[in-house]
């Protein structure tokens, strides 16, 4: 099975085994509750995906690598202790607790989390002298004398033979004791992904046009050649940075990343032309409403690959706005729904100050006790991070409960104003967008991903829900339903290309 559908069986894996009767007791007893065993490719986000679930799930997450583990660091140091039998007395060997079983513990005090993911990479790669543990805490849940606490699920991870010379196959005992599940690397499950987190737009423009360069192994004379999911994702950010740094990356750099020769220079080649073309088309201007009509005959005449590029350039252009938009919005919902309790609460009587105070600390207390837990991600902690910050400059100074809404709400008010006239620079942008994009392409296959990709990515959705266009409703109407949809989109794989209301007054 591809990733999503993998990380969607580990979800509801743990959402059956934590699931509890009127007593408390886990429904499904602890001895019925097999290990995950996901086998996979290198670099496909067999990690990621469990931080994805506990993220959602809100329970914690511990994570190793086995491979960077001695057997005593995994079961724990052998101690001498005394017992009595029968009267006489003997020295026996013990050991000290598994530094594994140790984090969980560690995880559950500082996190306040009792459930959580134990999960371990490249389990079946450890060394001989280690492998007996493995099999012990597959098969029992131990790692020498010591369990892994109930209410955490284990969930270990492996690579194929293929792949991996020190891969060691689990006997019948082991595998009849766990939950193996065989996971494929697929472009198009992973593109959903890359486009959430925003992978470089270059990158993706590129692998929509060359979809089989995605995931690569190849061995010949020279030796393992090889393409990945966290090679591209690695790739991505180091572009990131160097554009901020104006540097230049060239063919070699992106080897260290891309360890195939030839898809290394094919997209060091691409990367060039991407950038010729961000700069010929003026992509700025276009969203702008400044289209130069010399572009249109350019565009006429370009390859599909060139008239793809300009399309992807666009979606990245109105992304920036997109981003910022929902950025704006998620400040907007939090702050809305923290003034409103705050209003709910003042009207009750009491000391209005000492009330906003005692609710700004418990909404920050809340965040770091997420934040300490891995719930957020980078993103959702600037703006958590920025919701505080707000709130904190609005602190009102009257006890009087009406006086100090208002107060607080004053800032509130500016925002809103703000994130509209944000969300109105955003819908020129995008209209300038299907400008040009009908003059260019009109209904054709180009049209079809461009309205595709404002569909499927989240934060462009979010912003179409709450915000008409009317060409786009057009387009999505006539390009994306019946027979138009099937024979356009058989046309792309030819071409190997694939609210409002917090605003009302309160």
């Amino acid at each position: 099975m591809d990733i999503k559908k993998a990380k969607e069986e580990i979800k509801n894996t743990v959402r059956a085994y934590l699931m509890k009767d009127k007593t408390g007791e886990y429904v499904l007893p602890v001895i019925r509750q097999r290990p995950v065993l996901l086998i996979g490719a290198p670099g496909i986000g067999k990690t990621q995906i469990m931080e994805q679930i506990t993220r959602e799930l809100k329970i914690g997450l511990v994570a190793y690598t086995i491979t960077h583990h001695t057997r005593q660091s995994a079961i724990g140091l052998p101690f001498i202790k005394e017992e009595e039998f029968n009267g006489e007395k003997y020295s026996i060997t013990e050991y000290t607790m598994s530094e594994i079983i140790a984090s969980v513990y560690s995880k559950i005090r500082d996190s306040g989390l009792k459930e959580g993911i134990l999960f371990i990479d490249e389990i079946n790669c450890v060394s001989e002298t280690l492998a007996p543990a493995m099999l012990q805490f597959l098969q029992c849940k131990t790692f020498g004398s010591w369990e892994v606490p109930k209410g955490w699920i284990i969930v270990a991870a492996g690579n194929p033979p293929e792949y991996n010379k020190s891969v060691r196959e689990f006997d019948m005992v082991t595998l009849d004791r766990i939950r193996k599940i065989e996971v494929d690397a697929r472009y198009d499950v992973w593109r959903e992904y890359a486009r959430r987190n925003r992978v470089d737009a270059a990158i993706l423009s590129y692998l929509e046009l060359r979809p089989q360069n995605f995931y690569k192994v190849e061995a010949d004379v020279d030796g393992i050649q090889f393409v990945t999911a966290r090679g591209w994702e690695d790739l991505s950010s180091l572009l990131k940075v160097y554009k901020k740094l104006s540097i230049d990356i060239n063919e070699e750099i992106i080897y260290e990343f891309l360890q195939h020769r030839e898809i290394a220079k094919d997209v060091a080649a691409y990367l060039d032309l991407y950038k010729k073309y961000q700069d010929d088309y003026g992509i700025s201007d276009i969203l702008a409403g400044n289209i130069v009509s010399a572009l249109y005959e350019r565009i006429y005449k370009a390859s599909f690959d060139e008239r793809l590029s300009v399309v992807n350039l666009l979606i990245s252009g109105l992304n920036v706005f997109f981003d910022k938009a929902y950025a704006h919005h998620f400040v907007a919902d939090e702050w809305f729904t923290f003034l409103k309790s705050f209003k709910n609460e003042a009207v009750k009587g009491g000391n209005s100050m000492d009330l906003y105070k005692k609710m700004y600390k418990d909404f920050e207390t809340e965040f770091e006790t997420g934040k300490k837990a891995g719930f957020y991600t980078k993103q959702q902690e600037e703006e958590y991070s920025l919701v505080l910050e707000m709130l904190s400059k609005n602190n009102p100074s009257s006890s009087d409960a009406q006086e100090a809404f208002d107060q607080a709400r004053s800032g509130f008010d500016t925002w809103c104003e703000r994130l509209e006239k944000l969300e109105e620079e955003t819908g020129h942008a995008l209209e300038n967008a299907f400008d040009f994009m009908e003059g260019a392409f009109k209904n054709g296959q180009e049209m079809v991903v461009f309205v595709t990709e404002l569909t499927m990515d989240e934060k462009a959705a979010k912003y179409l829900s709450e915000n008409k266009c009317e060409r786009y409703l057009q387009y999505n109407e006539e390009l994306m339903v019946g027979t138009k949809k099937a024979q356009l989109l058989s046309m792309l794989e030819k071409d190997e290309v694939y609210g409002k209301e917090h605003m009302r007054d309160f």
